[in-house]
Protein backbone atom coordinates (compact mmCIF):
# COMPACT_ATOMS: atom_id res chain seq x y z
CA UNK A 1 0.00 0.00 0.00
CA UNK A 2 0.82 3.30 -1.12
CA UNK A 3 2.18 5.43 2.04
CA UNK A 4 -0.30 8.49 2.06
CA UNK A 5 1.52 12.33 1.34
CA UNK A 6 2.45 13.91 4.31
CA UNK A 7 0.79 17.34 4.65
CA UNK A 8 3.70 19.28 4.43
CA UNK A 9 5.70 17.50 2.04
CA UNK A 10 7.77 19.28 -0.39
CA UNK A 11 5.31 19.34 -3.29
CA UNK A 12 2.84 21.08 -0.67
CA UNK A 13 5.24 23.62 0.77
CA UNK A 14 6.46 24.74 -2.87
CA UNK A 15 2.79 25.67 -3.32
CA UNK A 16 3.79 28.30 -0.65
CA UNK A 17 6.89 29.09 -1.54
CA UNK A 18 6.36 29.36 -4.87
CA UNK A 19 4.01 32.29 -5.04
CA UNK A 20 6.11 34.13 -2.83
CA UNK A 21 9.06 34.11 -5.39
CA UNK A 22 9.38 32.76 -8.87
CA UNK A 23 5.52 32.31 -9.81
CA UNK A 24 4.45 35.19 -7.78
CA UNK A 25 1.45 36.37 -9.43
CA UNK A 26 1.72 39.80 -10.05
CA UNK A 27 5.39 40.59 -10.87
CA UNK A 28 5.43 36.69 -12.82
CA UNK A 29 2.26 35.96 -13.81
CA UNK A 30 1.23 39.47 -14.08
CA UNK A 31 -2.31 39.54 -12.70
CA UNK A 32 -4.19 41.12 -10.19
CA UNK A 33 -1.86 44.31 -11.03
CA UNK A 34 -4.97 47.14 -10.84
CA UNK A 35 -5.44 46.26 -7.78
CA UNK A 36 -1.58 46.61 -6.79
CA UNK A 37 -1.48 49.90 -8.28
CA UNK A 38 -4.84 51.24 -6.47
CA UNK A 39 -4.31 50.47 -3.15
CA UNK A 40 -1.05 50.81 -2.26
CA UNK A 41 -0.62 54.75 -1.01
CA UNK A 42 -1.13 53.51 2.32
CA UNK A 43 0.50 50.54 4.35
CA UNK A 44 -2.67 49.69 6.34
CA UNK A 45 -5.28 49.36 3.30
CA UNK A 46 -2.53 46.91 1.71
CA UNK A 47 -2.28 44.54 4.38
CA UNK A 48 -5.80 44.41 4.89
CA UNK A 49 -6.67 43.93 1.50
CA UNK A 50 -4.03 41.24 0.71
CA UNK A 51 -5.52 39.38 4.15
CA UNK A 52 -8.68 39.82 2.61
CA UNK A 53 -7.67 38.52 -1.10
CA UNK A 54 -5.68 35.62 0.87
CA UNK A 55 -8.60 34.87 2.87
CA UNK A 56 -10.72 34.69 -0.16
CA UNK A 57 -8.55 32.95 -2.47
CA UNK A 58 -8.06 30.43 0.13
CA UNK A 59 -11.53 29.86 1.12
CA UNK A 60 -12.79 29.60 -2.68
CA UNK A 61 -10.22 27.17 -3.47
CA UNK A 62 -11.08 24.72 -1.18
CA UNK A 63 -14.86 25.07 -1.40
CA UNK A 64 -14.31 24.29 -5.64
CA UNK A 65 -12.08 21.93 -5.15
CA UNK A 66 -14.51 19.85 -2.58
CA UNK A 67 -17.09 20.66 -5.06
CA UNK A 68 -15.39 20.02 -8.20
CA UNK A 69 -16.80 16.20 -9.09
CA UNK A 70 -20.50 17.84 -8.47
CA UNK A 71 -20.50 21.34 -10.54
CA UNK A 72 -21.02 20.82 -14.27
CA UNK A 73 -18.50 21.93 -16.27
CA UNK A 74 -21.38 24.05 -18.60
CA UNK A 75 -21.80 26.47 -15.45
CA UNK A 76 -18.51 25.92 -13.69
CA UNK A 77 -17.79 29.81 -14.07
CA UNK A 78 -21.02 30.76 -12.97
CA UNK A 79 -20.66 28.83 -9.84
CA UNK A 80 -17.70 29.72 -9.05
CA UNK A 81 -18.04 33.14 -9.45
CA UNK A 82 -21.13 33.08 -6.67
CA UNK A 83 -18.91 31.13 -4.50
CA UNK A 84 -16.39 33.62 -4.58
CA UNK A 85 -19.25 36.87 -4.47
CA UNK A 86 -20.21 35.43 -1.09
CA UNK A 87 -17.25 34.80 0.39
CA UNK A 88 -16.26 38.84 -0.75
CA UNK A 89 -19.23 39.66 0.54
CA UNK A 90 -18.39 38.33 3.99
CA UNK A 91 -14.69 39.57 3.73
CA UNK A 92 -16.71 43.37 3.23
CA UNK A 93 -19.15 43.48 5.95
CA UNK A 94 -16.56 42.11 8.16
CA UNK A 95 -14.62 44.95 7.48
CA UNK A 96 -17.70 47.61 7.88
CA UNK A 97 -18.26 45.79 11.35
CA UNK A 98 -14.67 45.63 12.53
CA UNK A 99 -12.69 48.44 10.41
CA UNK A 100 -14.82 51.10 8.87
CA UNK A 101 -12.26 53.43 8.23
CA UNK A 102 -9.88 51.36 6.16
CA UNK A 103 -13.18 49.59 4.53
CA UNK A 104 -13.84 53.38 3.17
CA UNK A 105 -10.36 54.00 1.94
CA UNK A 106 -10.27 50.74 0.34
CA UNK A 107 -13.78 51.30 -1.38
CA UNK A 108 -14.75 49.69 -4.07
CA UNK A 109 -12.02 47.63 -5.04
CA UNK A 110 -13.19 44.79 -1.94
CA UNK A 111 -15.82 44.07 -4.49
CA UNK A 112 -13.58 44.20 -7.22
CA UNK A 113 -11.93 41.09 -5.79
CA UNK A 114 -14.76 39.35 -7.07
CA UNK A 115 -13.17 40.02 -10.59
CA UNK A 116 -9.38 39.77 -9.37
CA UNK A 117 -7.63 37.51 -12.11
CA UNK A 118 -5.60 35.87 -9.34
CA UNK A 119 -9.01 34.66 -7.86
CA UNK A 120 -10.40 32.74 -10.70
CA UNK A 121 -6.99 31.90 -12.37
CA UNK A 122 -6.79 29.74 -9.43
CA UNK A 123 -9.81 28.11 -9.23
CA UNK A 124 -9.72 27.52 -12.93
CA UNK A 125 -6.15 26.32 -12.80
CA UNK A 126 -5.60 24.90 -9.79
CA UNK A 127 -8.76 24.00 -7.55
CA UNK A 128 -11.02 22.21 -10.03
CA UNK A 129 -8.43 19.32 -10.16
CA UNK A 130 -6.48 18.98 -7.41
CA UNK A 131 -7.77 17.72 -3.20
CA UNK A 132 -8.73 20.46 -0.45
CA UNK A 133 -5.52 20.54 0.95
CA UNK A 134 -3.66 20.76 -1.69
CA UNK A 135 -6.15 23.71 -3.10
CA UNK A 136 -5.90 25.49 0.19
CA UNK A 137 -2.12 25.62 0.40
CA UNK A 138 -2.44 27.48 -3.11
CA UNK A 139 -4.49 29.96 -2.27
CA UNK A 140 -2.29 30.85 0.83
CA UNK A 141 0.80 31.05 -0.93
CA UNK A 142 -0.95 33.03 -4.07
CA UNK A 143 -2.71 35.16 -1.39
CA UNK A 144 0.66 35.72 0.11
CA UNK A 145 2.53 36.45 -3.23
CA UNK A 146 0.05 38.88 -4.29
CA UNK A 147 0.07 40.30 -0.41
CA UNK A 148 3.77 40.33 -0.45
CA UNK A 149 4.17 43.16 -3.29
CA UNK A 150 1.51 44.96 -2.00
CA UNK A 151 3.34 45.67 1.15
CA UNK A 152 6.85 45.87 -0.26
CA UNK A 153 5.29 48.71 -3.04
CA UNK A 154 2.86 50.54 -0.31
CA UNK A 155 6.22 50.65 2.11
CA UNK A 156 8.03 52.76 0.05
CA UNK A 157 4.90 55.19 -1.87
CA UNK A 158 4.06 55.83 2.19
CA UNK A 159 7.60 55.76 3.41
CA UNK A 160 8.64 58.73 0.74
CA UNK A 161 5.68 59.82 -0.45
CA UNK A 162 4.53 61.24 2.83
CA UNK A 163 7.48 60.10 5.89
CA UNK A 164 4.60 57.79 7.80
CA UNK A 165 4.24 54.05 8.33
CA UNK A 166 0.76 52.61 9.06
CA UNK A 167 0.42 56.49 10.20
CA UNK A 168 2.92 56.88 12.08
CA UNK A 169 5.81 59.73 11.42
CA UNK A 170 8.85 57.53 10.67
CA UNK A 171 10.88 60.37 9.24
CA UNK A 172 10.02 63.15 11.99
CA UNK A 173 7.56 65.56 12.01
CA UNK A 174 7.59 68.47 9.25
CA UNK A 175 7.10 72.31 10.85
CA UNK A 176 6.34 75.18 8.89
CA UNK A 177 9.79 75.68 8.96
CA UNK A 178 13.28 73.80 8.75
CA UNK A 179 13.87 74.67 12.59
CA UNK A 180 10.66 73.82 13.31
CA UNK A 181 10.95 70.07 11.71
CA UNK A 182 12.46 67.24 13.37
CA UNK A 183 14.38 64.37 12.05
CA UNK A 184 15.29 64.11 8.26
CA UNK A 185 12.43 67.23 7.82
CA UNK A 186 15.12 68.93 10.05
CA UNK A 187 18.23 68.58 7.08
CA UNK A 188 15.38 69.78 5.03
CA UNK A 189 13.75 66.65 3.78
CA UNK A 190 11.28 66.94 1.42
CA UNK A 191 8.14 64.22 0.76
CA UNK A 192 8.45 62.83 -2.89
CA UNK A 193 4.68 63.79 -3.76
CA UNK A 194 5.27 61.71 -6.86
CA UNK A 195 5.52 58.71 -4.79
CA UNK A 196 1.79 58.98 -3.98
CA UNK A 197 0.66 59.24 -7.86
CA UNK A 198 -0.63 55.84 -9.47
CA UNK A 199 2.63 55.85 -11.76
CA UNK A 200 5.03 55.45 -9.36
CA UNK A 201 3.12 52.11 -8.10
CA UNK A 202 3.80 51.09 -11.24
CA UNK A 203 7.46 51.92 -10.91
CA UNK A 204 8.29 50.17 -8.15
CA UNK A 205 6.65 47.14 -9.30
CA UNK A 206 8.95 47.70 -12.21
CA UNK A 207 11.78 47.97 -10.06
CA UNK A 208 10.98 44.96 -8.22
CA UNK A 209 10.56 42.29 -11.36
CA UNK A 210 14.29 44.09 -12.28
CA UNK A 211 15.38 43.01 -8.71
CA UNK A 212 13.45 39.54 -8.77
CA UNK A 213 14.67 38.88 -12.26
CA UNK A 214 18.40 40.02 -11.54
CA UNK A 215 18.83 37.37 -8.68
CA UNK A 216 16.78 34.73 -10.44
CA UNK A 217 17.92 34.36 -13.69
CA UNK A 218 15.69 31.36 -14.75
CA UNK A 219 12.82 34.29 -14.73
CA UNK A 220 14.45 35.75 -17.90
CA UNK A 221 12.67 35.27 -21.09
CA UNK A 222 14.51 33.52 -23.72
Amino acid sequence: MAEKESLFSKKNIQLLKNPLNTDNPITVQVLGVCSALAVTVQLKPSIVMAISVMVVIAASNVIVSLLRNLIPNRVRIIVQLVIVAALVILVDLTLKAYSYDVSKQLSVFIGLIITNCIVMGRLEAFALANKPWASFLDGLGNGAGYGLILVVVSFFRELLGSGKLGGWEILGHKGKTIADSTGLYGFGYENNGFMLLAPMALIVVGIYIWIQRSINVKLIEN
